[in-house]
């Protein structure tokens, strides 16, 4: 098939390293490169690094509604568009260009969880299981008719980081089933019920509060794991606490009670990975080798 692929983060890398194996790439759609770094320089996406080291046109458009954009798009003359997290609304003249549309790779089960952070509030909101859809792209958010699915178990000590991986690869293996398979494949309508969006992460969800229950406490962790990264104050300096699990204890909220075992509003929250203001991730122990808690976390 000619493809056009379209998409940004790291998440669409190894969709596109799936469709390059197996298909032509007409041109690569990714988001304009934005400053980065401490010097702030123009950093291109990591979809544009890897298209341009596979050798494929890059477009970085940073919009889609002007129509000599959208006549330049429809002149690829694509068969189809995959698209992938990349960061602009489609415009009706976008959508119907390729020969048989636009095809979405969302990570979530549909309708749950449509929108900008499917992968974390599934964590933060305790979800057992969630997965991968190929939906057809219409004018609505993500609410297209379904093509296929692939659910899986969300681990108990499981973080965005984690899930963000496995559903990236299990999308990349469905989307090549779902091209080789797509004359045979029947749109499912989206059921009206079960609806629920997955609005943008704001950092100010980042700060731990311990007087709430301890299975909370420990999805805000691993679903804020490791951006923006959940936090506690600890002697004027702010910790990222990055991995966690459940754990056996009782105390006031906020209390150490060993380790990094620390008390809940209900329950309590082992911290098993860390990461100081300048240093990189580590495991507690290592962290608490340099770093003394209090009796209180607030």
């Amino acid at each position: 098939m000619k493809i056009i692929f379209m998409g940004t983060p790291g998440f669409s890398v190894p969709v596109l390293e799936a469709l390059a194996a197996r298909h032509e790439i007409v041109a690569v759609y990714t988001q304009p490169p934005r400053p980065a770094g401490r010097g702030k320089a123009d950093r291109p996406s990591p979809v544009h690094q890897k298209a341009l080291a596979l050798g494929l046109p890059v477009r970085h458009p940073a919009r889609l509604k002007d129509p000599a954009d959208q006549a330049e798009f429809a002149a690829l003359n694509a068969d189809i568009a995959v698209v992938v997290a990349y960061g602009l609304i489609l415009p009706q003249a976008v959508l119907d260009a390729p020969r048989l549309g636009c095809l979405n790779i969302h990570a979530s089960l549909l309708p749950r969880w449509r929108g900008a952070a499917p992968i974390h509030r599934a964590i933060m909101a305790g979800d057992a299981t969630t997965g991968v859809c190929i939906m057809q792209m219409e004018a609505g958010l993500d609410t297209g008719p379904v093509l296929m699915r692939q659910e899986t178990a969300i681990g108990a000590e499981e973080t965005t980081a984690d899930l963000h991986d496995r559903l990236s690869a299990m999308g990349a293996a469905l989307i090549v089933r779902g091209l080789d398979q797509l004359p045979d494949l029947t749109p499912d309508p989206q059921p009206e019920t079960g609806v629920t969006y997955a609005t943008k992460i704001d950092k100010l969800e980042a700060r731990i509060d311990f007087t709430q229950a301890a299975t909370i406490v420990d999805r805000q962790i691993r679903g804020l794991s490791p951006f923006p990264g959940a936090w506690v104050q600890i002697g004027g300096e702010r910790v990222k606490l990055l991995r966690s699990r459940l754990a056996m204890g009782t105390g006031g909220p906020g209390q150490v009670l060993h380790g990094f075992t620390i008390a809940c509003g209900t329950g309590a929250v082992e911290v098993t990975e860390a990461q100081r203001e300048g240093k990189r991730p580590m495991p507690a122990v290592e962290v608490l080798k340099g770093l003394r808690l209090p009796d209180r976390l607030d």
